[in-house]
């Protein structure tokens, strides 16, 4: 595929157009997940050419994310930010009280009787959509070398931990609620996202080592990071799910670049990942990528083509890293098995990128989560770099 930067940067102008970022563009939607994924692409735009335009995009799509869905919503009884705080304490500590998913309906009350099909529409706030933001902010200092963003991520995660971490009665291992309430004051529903406390770990890590930098910061994520790690020990991470395998090799490839880095201690995860990526794999239906669009979700087939681009740099660090892994047992056959499915990220960015599908009802439902994950697909590094 020719051209994946100019591509992406038409979709990602087409985005904040869309999306009300720009002053004249009309009532800001925006959705958690999706500016995740949008604020790293333009990152990720700005590094490759240099253009700052694309910086400032980001900045400010950062913002109004903040001032957006760390507030309740407009037809919400309660009004202000969803921390509690006001005014300049406020906006210094934006993500002091978690962060709204950004749905189409509000909540469910803590009495109202759970209905799985509307739930799916209905606001409150993610663990797994949170730390895509945290992510999102420690990129942020990252291209900028501005600590404030870490900081925030770093508020967004001790809070968030604390109100989805909890310990079951009788000296159980900690599980962790799957949603919660828009003011994260009750869980909206209570079983454990499959990998939750995988995000948590590698996101929490990303964002202390990041923090290292920082003189003037406060980034002990210890306690947070060992309840995490225990939620992970003995768990199969094994899905049939596209954007799930995507997800795991996206979290092998973050992996390694925290055990480059001298930041990860838990090597023997890197292996596991890349084993329940290949089991996953190998369970996945392969003829589902070729069936008419109209019975496809887009966004969830770019999950994995992000993961396999993911795959793709994974493999080329261990290349220029031989020293460091070769005491991890069985990676070079792992490698070599997951190399085979590289072709599928191809495929489904030819698919998706053909206009005649993205005219139905499946792609123009979740147009734009759609069309920022194949612009972070085309061009992953503002995402896929810690």
């Amino acid at each position: 595929m020719t051209d994946r930067i100019p591509l992406s940067q038409e979709i990602m102008t087409d985005f904040a157009r869309l999306t009300g970022l720009f002053a004249a563009s009309g009532v800001p939607q925006r959705y958690l997940w999706t500016d995740a994924f949008a604020v790293c692409n333009l990152l990720g735009l700005y590094q490759e050419t240099g253009d700052g335009k694309f910086r400032d995009m980001a900045l400010q799509l950062v913002g109004q994310v903040h001032s957006t869905l760390g507030r309740y919503r407009p037809d919400d009884k309660r009004a202000g930010w969803i921390s509690g705080l006001d005014g300049e304490k406020a906006t210094l500590h934006p993500t002091a009280g978690g962060l709204r998913i950004g749905k189409q309906f509000k909540e469910r009350s803590s009495t109202e009787p759970l209905n799985e099909r509307l739930e799916w529409d209905r606001d409150g706030q993610y663990f797994h959509y949170l730390t895509k933001w945290m992510h999102a902010l420690n990129r942020v200092t990252s291209v900028t070398g501005e600590f404030t963003y870490n900081g925030w991520a770093i508020e967004l995660a001790r809070i968030s931990h604390a109100r989805f971490v909890y310990a079951p009665s009788g000296g159980r291992q900690k599980r962790m609620y799957w949603k919660m309430s828009t003011n994260l004051s009750y869980p909206l529903v209570q079983s454990m996202g499959l990998h939750d406390p995988l995000d948590g770990l590698i996101t929490y890590t990303q964002l202390a080592a990041t923090a290292v930098g920082d003189q003037e910061g406060s980034a002990d994520l210890g306690t947070e990071i060992a309840d995490m790690a225990d939620m992970c020990k003995g768990r199969s991470w094994i899905t049939d799910d596209p954007l799930g395998i995507g997800g795991l090799l996206s979290d092998a490839s973050s992996v390694a670049q925290l055990m480059t880095a001298g930041h990860f201690s838990q090597s023997d995860l890197l292996v596991i990942l890349l084993e329940a990526s290949l089991l996953s794999l190998r369970a996945f239906d392969l003829d589902q990528l070729n069936v008419p669009a109209d019975y496809r979700l887009a966004f969830r087939e770019l999950g994995l083509s992000i993961g396999l681009r993911a795959f793709q740099r994974l493999s080329g660090l261990i290349g220029q890293n031989r020293p460091l892994f070769r005491e991890e047992h069985g990676l070079d056959d792992l490698i070599t098995a997951l190399r085979p499915y590289e072709r599928l990220a191809e495929t489904i960015e030819t698919f998706w990128l053909q206009p005649e599908h993205q005219q139905g009802d499946p792609w123009m439902t979740h147009r734009h989560i759609n069309t920022v994950m194949l612009a972070t697909s085309i061009s992953p590094a503002g995402y896929l770099t810690l």
